[in-house]
């Protein structure tokens, strides 16, 4: 990275038109919606933080504290900012540079995960029938799979800018067979062995949002979207749980709370319609107190709903709109394909989840067991978005105006593609050049 006056200079290529873009104040709008939306989320672990406790005594004889999920999530999200940290701070070109080795050493461990697991090693942890972590005792736990959707991401980004600047997006055996190899195995691991669908469309979301960015071609596209459809249909038809909530899904609003397999979607309702316009008030959830199975975890939107009402679940909607917004302007305003594809990749790993989660609890889609980013109980999948999103904060500090990208259009039309038009007109300090 080239210096001018003491300040960095990055040096992008976007095909064959070169420019030069000066290291200027990162979008603090970033932080500030992921703050919020981590506030939110300390203080419903602070409400039913002790109500899960006492149900988890009372059911399984363990000796949980009141404070115990409320102190775990606190030291999560103090974790979590260190990565932010060290991902705003450590240079991109750094982390871009041992990317196939976070991919590599991130198999490896979900590899690892599935020997302990067969084994029945102590530090394989199982839960509700499906093994996805590792047990490290006083440390809590890790969950490989969030590392390996870090590990895609920096890496497919790199990959695929490198293609699309020598123009072989779209050639089969330099570029989509080794994606279709990763991401085969990246689902083996997830969805086969760790049964973990839902963060297997993730992956999937991460590499279709990159892929949709780098310039892939309309067949290519269908059949790939095609291609994962029928491996969905598969992983769905070979595990008797997903079809059992496909079945639930189907009946909609024809089953009662007696259902086993509708349960937890006919409570996450209940949650919903009980919050009202206001809500019910912090620490006056019903739901929590062992109604609502995964109340800290995959339905907490349910329990926010029950707790701060229609009202409160706009203002966190919006919070979570607002954010991937940025995202999309950060990546409008990138001249380096890489690092657009990165901002696309957080874009489709952030958004993913967000729809996943909360259609699923509304009922639009089946329940895939998917953590609301943010704001659900977990410190693995916290660290790892909120280091992502610490990345694409560092990359808010190499954008370029809108009346600077009309001038790359001009210079060069075929580098054009993956840039489009931008959707705002930037005058703020995130778009300085």
């Amino acid at each position: 990275m080239a210096r001018l006056g003491g300040r960095p200079l990055l040096s992008a290529i976007q095909g064959t038109t070169s420019t030069v873009v000066r290291r200027h104040r990162p979008d603090y709008l970033i932080v500030l919606y992921m703050g919020l939306l981590m506030l939110i989320g300390l203080i419903i672990m602070y409400a039913i933080g002790p109500q899960r406790a006492n149900v988890l005594n009372n059911s399984y004889g363990s000796n949980y504290s009141d404070s115990y999920f409320f102190v775990k999530q606190t030291i999560s999200l103090l974790l979590a900012l260190v990565a932010f940290g060290l991902m705003a701070i450590i240079p991109y070109t750094w982390i871009t540079k041992y990317a196939g080795k976070v991919l590599i050493f991130s198999l490896a461990a979900c590899a690892l995960l599935a020997v302990a697991g067969v084994a029945h090693l102590g530090i394989a942890q199982e839960s509700l029938g499906a093994t996805r972590w590792f047990n490290l005792g006083p440390l809590g736990s890790l969950q490989p799979a969030e590392m390996l959707k870090f590990g895609l991401l920096v890496y497919v980004a790199g990959f695929l800018g490198l293609r699309s600047s020598q123009g072989k997006v779209n050639n089969f055996q330099e570029t989509l067979l080794p994606l279709i190899i990763i991401s085969a195995l990246s689902l083996l691991f997830v969805v086969v062995i760790q049964k973990d669908l839902g963060t297997g469309v993730a992956l999937m979301g991460i590499l279709a949002a990159m892929l949709l960015v780098a310039g892939v071609n309309k067949r290519i596209g269908l059949i790939t979207l095609i291609g994962l459809i029928v491996a969905g249909s598969l992983f769905i038809v070979i595990a008797p749980h997903r079809i059992e909530r496909i079945t639930t899904y189907l009946q909609g609003d024809n089953t009662s709370t007696d259902d086993a397999g509708s349960y937890q979607i006919q409570h996450a309702k209940i949650a919903l319609g009980t919050g009202g316009l206001f809500g019910v008030g912090i620490g006056n959830s019903i739901q929590a107190t062992g109604y609502l199975p995964e109340a800290i975890n995959d339905s907490v939107f349910a329990i926010m709903g029950e707790t701060f009402g229609f009202v409160g679940l706009v203002t966190i909607l919006a919070l979570f709109v607002g954010l991937l917004m940025r995202l999309l302007k950060l990546m409008d305003h990138l001249v380096d394909m890489r690092l657009k594809l990165l901002a696309a990749g957080v874009f489709g790993w952030f958004g993913s989840h967000v729809i996943l989660n909360v259609a699923a609890i509304i009922g639009i889609f089946p329940l895939t067991g998917i953590t609301l980013p943010l704001l659900s109980f977990g410190g693995t999948s916290m660290i790892f978005i909120t280091a992502a999103l610490g990345l694409v904060f560092q990359l808010s500090r190499y954008t370029v105006h809108s009346s600077r990208l009309k001038e790359i259009h001009n210079e060069d039309t075929r580098s054009r593609r993956g840039i489009g038009r931008t959707r705002y007109a930037s005058r703020g300090s995130s778009a300085r050049a």
